[in-house]
């Protein structure tokens, strides 16, 4: 048996008597301290005597937690903030100091009432939040002001956020209709700077000038910029049990190649499919694509942006989002890629390396209860990720993905976008322009390529 007991002081084996006192045997310390304790409860008799036999305080009047079902409607992964590289990576660091950044997003299932979640995962100091609201979007980056309301934390109108901690709204009645337009309008009263940040959002946010403007229809003076800010789920309240589905990717989920401002990457097709499909019931999906993310590394230097690992972001960004019931996970282009490009050959991976990624990604879904689909890695011929050592990588996890058994199901999204004529490339039709990310019409047929009956049963019971 051990010879301590963890956070306690192991027990002296020596003498440990202060020099100059005279030594005591154990029994007359007990002994002692025994007299001094009687001394003190001679003394205070009457009140422990009151104390010794508890007697339950009614708590607060509090809403019936246990009834409500809860669904996470959007998320965004986070990761640290990139100063950027030319002009189609801008700086993802922004200054913020007595502003309001009013944040856009897509819900995908509806609900009745709403609550936000902040993080600051990445934050050196903590962050203060003076004042929230949110609203149903309107026109021309307007909010509906019948549908405005102000978030609280634990009551309170202003929150304060530790370095490396995330805060959950409480809940407000607010009817969200499936795949309806949000702002989220945050004001950040001190000097602050972005750190955790969702960076690629394909989708154009607004900071005002000096001034908290949360509970404006239009903030005066917004300046555009690009990229979510310390905002990373929304959830919503349903009144039956619901399905989540968590597309965990990397920029081919994030939906770089697309159209923006017109939510046309693959998951939130996939959104609208399940909506119509289900005419009405809550189904969610939740894009946690990162781009230039990888199974195995964290995205470091000139890459920071691409976010930590997959294997070390699964408990934050699938286990921890609220009601996940299926996992699709849809990695690998930059293993292969990014160390081929960068000339790392220390993060240089191998098939066998990615597929014990994917086998434990699977495995930790599994443990959970979670439904784990697995996606296959599309083409990339002509692109500059790609070598023929890189392709016979690509080819042989693919081949494991369709027939190892790790997955419940799989998305040969491979097959979906392909050339006919040349496999190794994505079809012309459905190529961006860089041999790499899909565009519009691509990203649409992958979604519609999925079998919605992987769903089937996703909100019974």
């Amino acid at each position: 048996m051990p010879s301590e007991i963890p956070g306690m002081s192991p027990t002296p084996s020596r003498d440990t008597t202060f020099p100059g006192r005279p030594r005591q045997s154990r029994r007359a310390l007990l002994a002692g301290a025994g007299a001094l304790a009687g001394a003190v409860l001679c003394s205070r008799g009457l009140v422990l005597a009151q104390q010794a036999t508890p007697v339950a305080t009614p708590l607060p009047a509090a809403r019936d937690w246990r009834a409500e079902r809860w669904v996470g409607t959007w998320a965004a992964a986070p990761h640290i903030a990139s100063p950027g590289f030319g002009e189609e990576f801008p700086s993802q660091i922004i200054e913020l100091d007595n502003q309001t950044m009013r944040q856009y997003v897509r819900a995908s299932a509806g609900g009745e009432q709403v609550r936000v979640r902040l993080s600051n995962v990445f934050g050196n100091d903590a962050l203060v939040i003076g004042a929230a609201h949110i609203a149903l979007r309107g026109e021309d980056g307007q909010i509906d002001p019948a549908t405005d309301r102000t978030l609280t934390f634990s009551g309170l109108p202003a929150t304060t956020i530790p370095a490396g901690a995330l805060a959950l709204s409480d809940p407000v009645a607010l009817t969200i209709p499936p795949l309806s337009s949000l702002a989220v309008s945050l004001y950040v009263p001190r000097p602050t700077t972005t750190t955790t940040v969702h960076g690629f959002s394909l989708q154009t946010n607004d900071i005002s000038t000096a001034g908290d403007f949360t509970a404006e229809v239009e903030m005066p003076g917004a300046s555009a910029v690009q990229g979510w800010a310390f905002l990373t789920g929304i959830d919503v309240a349903v009144p039956a049990p619901a399905g989540v589905v968590v597309a965990l990717g990397d920029s081919i989920t994030d939906g770089f190649g697309s159209t923006p401002e017109t939510n046309q990457r693959w998951p939130d097709i996939l959104a609208e499919r399940l909506a119509d499909a289900r005419e009405g019931q809550p189904v969610a999906v939740l894009n946690q694509g990162i781009g230039g993310n990888r199974l195995l590394h964290d995205g470091t230097g000139g890459f920071s942006f691409a976010g930590p690992s997959a294997l070390a972001r699964f408990d934050r960004d699938v286990l921890a989002q609220t009601g996940v019931t299926h996992l699709i996970v849809f990695e690998g282009i930059n293993d292969i890629g990014l160390p081929a490009m960068t000339g790392d050959t220390a993060e240089a991976v191998n098939a066998g390396d990615m597929i014990a990624a994917l086998r434990q990604l699977a495995e930790r879904a599994h443990e959970q209860g979670i439904v784990a689909i697995g996606a296959t890695i599309t083409p990339c011929e002509g692109a500059m990720y790609i070598s023929a050592e890189g392709e016979a990588i690509r080819q042989a996890v693919n081949a494991w993905i369709r027939d190892g058994g790790a997955f419940d199901a799989v998305l040969d999204f491979d097959a979906v976008v392909q050339d006919p004529d040349n496999p190794a490339s994505i079809l012309p039709a459905f190529d961006s322009g860089d041999h790499l990310h899909i565009n519009d019409a691509g990203y649409r047929a992958m979604a519609e390529s999925i079998d919605l009956s992987l769903f089937a049963g996703i909100a019974e019971g």
